[in-house]
């Protein structure tokens, strides 16, 4: 029964994808009708399985397919009507109960009739069994159905969202375009930090005739 939970939740492309979103939103058209049709399906088919299983289990008997058909219809409607939006937990349990209390019922009607009992004279009423049964099925499912929701919008919200653009952690600023005759690079100076003095600099070549006639024998 807490399928119905899985009524709707704003699909909004508008809508932010945070999971602390107060539900109420109403859901698109046209795409808000199949997912809204398919959780009221869902919602139907876990409610009247588990309905008839804890039905049986307490001991009102097999379920016939036909009431199983009926009760899963009536829930359908009821889930539909309601998925128009995003449902918590507070409409979800009682609607929940609701539907395990119309289903219980039905199944036990369609059951098959008991023999009567003199030392019972409050036949017709369910025991504490069933309807503790029936309450721990309707809570359970609930919570279930709450869980489902919550994850099937947050799974929506996110895939109608724009996808984060990347951005720096700080604007990079464009570098400047230099016009003009790059500067030279400076020259290398000697070790002292000094340029070194311009008699310092030698070329070798030829010696000159006056410092040659000087080392010939016979020179004064």
């Amino acid at each position: 029964m807490a399928v119905m939970a899985a009524g709707g939740s704003n699909g909004s492309s508008g809508s932010s994808a945070s999971r602390s979103e107060a539900p109420g939103a109403r859901l698109p058209a046209p795409a808000g009708v199949l997912l809204r049709a398919s959780r009221a399906l869902a919602f139907a088919t876990v409610c009247t399985v588990i309905s008839a299983c804890g039905h049986a289990l307490a001991g009102g008997g097999p379920v016939p397919v036909g009431v199983a058909a009926l009760a899963a219809g009536v829930a359908f409607g009821a889930a539909y009507l309601l998925g128009d939006r995003e449902r918590g937990l507070d409409t979800i349990f009682p609607a929940a109960l609701a539907a395990q209390s119309l289903a219980h019922e039905l199944f036990a009607r369609a059951g098959p009739p008991e023999p009567a009992v003199p030392a019972s004279p409050g036949h017709g009423h369910p025991g504490p069994g069933m309807l503790l049964a029936h309450l721990t099925v309707a809570l359970l499912t609930a919570w279930w159905m709450h869980r489902g929701e919550s994850a099937l919008w947050l799974m929506a919200r996110l895939w109608g969202a724009p996808p984060p653009r990347p951005r720096l952690l700080a604007p990079v600023p464009p570098a400047p375009v230099r016009v003009g005759p790059l500067p030279l690079a400076p020259r290398p100076t000697p070790s002292g930090g000094q340029d070194a003095p311009a008699t310092a600099i030698r070329r070798r070549g030829p010696p000159s005739r006056r410092s040659a006639s000087r080392h010939l024998p016979g020179a004064a």
